[in-house]
């Protein structure tokens, strides 16, 4: 049985939901998973002992979380190694606008290319806007970019914007990419 490990950076539990999404996927599909915050790892993680690894991580401010770029640094020789999966989560990849899609994917590129990650597989992934998880400042904020895209300025509830259909056939070209090679274990 295959053995994959799935590290992820969340703000507001949005990219958390979506990596214990990805680990059922990848558990009805047979793998063995173990699913990781990466701002607290446990102390001997080591992402060489998988057969695969996806990690995923949401945009603020321009930026992927911190712990998931130390952890994506940390084990750049093991991820570049292993089959690997990168899912990239923000609003903007919910755009209507194509350049504002085009932007999220250029995020998603330039992170890749700091990190000095080559991942077999890529995916910008729709967020959420979690009204009620933010501040008011935030709150504030994040209405008034809603409000220029067109998009849900209600600040009464939260909007989910993930497709899970397309999330749920990207971890299954995962899992068809581990059947592929050889088994580490």
């Amino acid at each position: 049985m295959a053995t994959v490990l799935v590290s992820y950076g969340s703000s507001e539990g949005q990219t958390a939901a979506i990596a214990e999404r990805i680990g059922d996927v990848l558990d009805e599909a047979g793998v063995d998973v173990t699913v990781v915050n990466a701002n607290h790892p446990p102390a001997n993680l080591d992402p060489g002992r998988y057969d695969g690894v996806v990690v995923g991580a949401s945009i603020h401010a321009g930026r992927h979380q911190r712990s998931v770029e130390t952890f994506v640094s940390t084990h750049r020789e093991a991820l570049n190694r292993l089959p690997s999966a990168f899912v990239s989560v923000s609003l903007s990849a919910a755009s209507a606008d194509p350049g504002t899609r085009e932007d999220a994917e250029g995020l998603l590129e330039a992170f890749l290319e700091d990190m000095g990650w080559e991942p077999d597989l890529t995916l910008p992934v729709a967020g959420a806007l979690k009204y009620s998880e933010y501040g008011l400042l935030t709150r504030f904020v994040m209405k008034r970019i809603a409000g220029r895209e067109r998009g849900d300025t209600d600040t009464s509830q939260d909007y989910e914007y993930t497709d899970w259909d397309e999330l749920e056939a990207f971890v299954l070209e995962f899992a068809d990419l581990l059947e592929a090679e050889p088994a580490s274990g």
